[in-house]
C-alpha cells in the first residue's frame, strides 16, 4: 500500500519483518544497479532486521558488497571501537564482518578522535571525496531526530559534535548497564549531509514512533521535529509498519 505525502512516498508494510526485507530489497537495488555506491547507515533497533536481511542476500548470493563504500551516521563520543555499545562495534556484529565490505570502505566517526572539530571536517571531506551518499538508511528517534540531530538544531549543520537530549539518552540507556554509564555527547552526520544524499529510506517500526512519523511527512518542516526536513528531499520512501501508520 503506498500514500503519497509531500515529496514524501511513504510505504506501508505489516509488520517489522516486512519492513526490514523491503529496506533489504531497496539497498539491494541500488547496489547492483550501481556496484560502487556510497552507502550511508544507520544503527539501533530498527535497522537490525534489514541487516539480517542483507547478509542472507549476500549468503545467497544476491547481493556483492565488494565495492561499496559505507559512512555511518554517527558514533557515541568517549567509546572506544571496541566497546560492544559502540556503532563501530554494531556495525561489525550486524553487517560488516559477515559480507565482502572491504575495511578500507567502512567510515564510521571515531568516538576517542583527539580533536573533534578535525574528526567532522575531515569525515565530511571523506563524504565529499567519494561524490556523496547515493542511499541513506535513516531511522527516527521519539523525538523525530534523524542520526544524533536533535530538536532545534538548525539544518544547516554538517557532520558535528552534538549533545544529546534527555529523551535520547533515556532511550538509547536500555543498551547500557545503567543511565550513568550512557554517553551524553556524540559525533553526528549534520542534516545538510543527510539531505544532500541522493536518496533516503527511513524505517520505523512499532506504536512508540507513530507521532514522531507522523509529525515528520505530515506536520509542518520545522527544527523542531529534524526528520520534518526531509519533506524537502525529492526521493525519499517512508517504509512503516501498519502500527506506526496507524495516524497517517
Amino acid at each position: 500500500m503506498m500514500q503519497g505525502g509531500k515529496m514524501v512516498e511513504i510505504v506501508i508494510v505489516k509488520d517489522y519483518n516486512e519492513m526490514s526485507k523491503k529496506a533489504a530489497k531497496i539497498v539491494t537495488t541500488q547496489i547492483n544497479g550501481k556496484p560502487n555506491s556510497v552507502l550511508g547507515f544507520a544503527t539501533g533497533d530498527t535497522p537490525r532486521g534489514m541487516y539480517e536481511e542483507l547478509i542472507k542476500l549476500y549468503n545467497n548470493g544476491n547481493v556483492d558488497f565488494a565495492d561499496i563504500k559505507a559512512f555511518n551516521l554517527d558514533e557515541y563520543y568517549g567509546l572506544e571501537k571496541e566497546n560492544p555499545q559502540s556503532y563501530h562495534y554494531y556495525m561489525m556484529e550486524n553487517l560488516f564482518r559477515h559480507v565482502n565490505i572491504k575495511n578500507e570502505n567502512i567510515h564510521i566517526p571515531e568516538g576517542m578522535a583527539e580533536s573533534i572539530e578535525i574528526e567532522c571536517e575531515e569525515y565530511e571531506n571523506k563524504i565529499k571525496k567519494v561524490g556523496g551518499i547515493d542511499l541513506q538508511v535513516l531511522g527516527i528517534g521519539r523525538n523525530g531526530h534523524i542520526g544524533f540531530n536533535e530538536p532545534d538544531l538548525k539544518f544547516e549543520a554538517r557532520t558535528h559534535f552534538v549533545k544529546l537530549d534527555d529523551d535520547t539518552i533515556k532511550a538509547n540507556s536500555r543498551f547500557f548497564s545503567s543511565i550513568q554509564e550512557m554517553p551524553t555527547k556524540a559525533i553526528s552526520m549534520g542534516i545538510k549531509t543527510i539531505m544532500q544524499a541522493k536518496k533516503i529510506i527511513l524505517l520505523a517500526s512499532g506504536k512508540e514512533k507513530r507521532d514522531a512519523i507522523f509529525k515528520a511527512v505530515r506536520g509542518e518542516t520545522t527544527p523542531e521535529v529534524p526528520a520534518s526536513v526531509l519533506q524537502r528531499h525529492p526521493n525519499v520512501i517512508v517504509i512503516v509498519d501498519e502500527e506506526t501508520a496507524a495516524l497517517l
